[in-house]
């Protein structure tokens, strides 16, 4: 966990990024929230030196800011379901003993986030970008 410079031995769980206008990305950061231990933030409001560990088109997925990596997309969705306290936990354990698992991951992500609309009709709760 991250020790942060302004207070001695405070620690920090990994940061969920996610698109805060996407009522089923918040749905989803939720979830995982409830389920596990992540401080959620939305692109909106990114700090500059959270900013600066993102790819450039950061906007295009999800991305899970941990003190040793950045995880992006399926990647990130991944890494969030191993370290929820939900029986997806040993989905994504079982998912990553598949051979070419970064392909199929990355593919399920995209037909998913390409989908945000329909799936948001399923699960979705409002934004925090768009309760202000």
């Amino acid at each position: 966990m991250r020790k942060d410079a302004s207070g001695p031995g405070q620690s920090y769980p990994p940061r969920l990024v996610f698109d805060d206008v996407c009522g089923f990305c918040t749905w989803c950061a939720v979830f995982a929230a409830k389920r596990g231990e992540f401080e959620l933030v939305g692109f909106s409001d990114l700090s500059p030196d959270q900013l600066a560990r993102l790819p450039d088109d950061y906007e295009e997925c999800t991305h899970l800011l941990t003190d040793e990596a950045v995880y992006s997309c399926g990647e990130a969705v991944e890494e969030t379901l191993a370290r929820v306290e939900t029986p997806s936990r040993l989905l994504a354990q079982a998912f990553r003993q598949l051979p070419n698992r970064e392909t199929t991951r990355e593919s399920l992500y995209r037909e998913v986030a390409d989908r945000r609309d329909v799936f948001g009709r399923l699960v979705s709760c409002t934004p925090p970008a768009r309760q202000e």
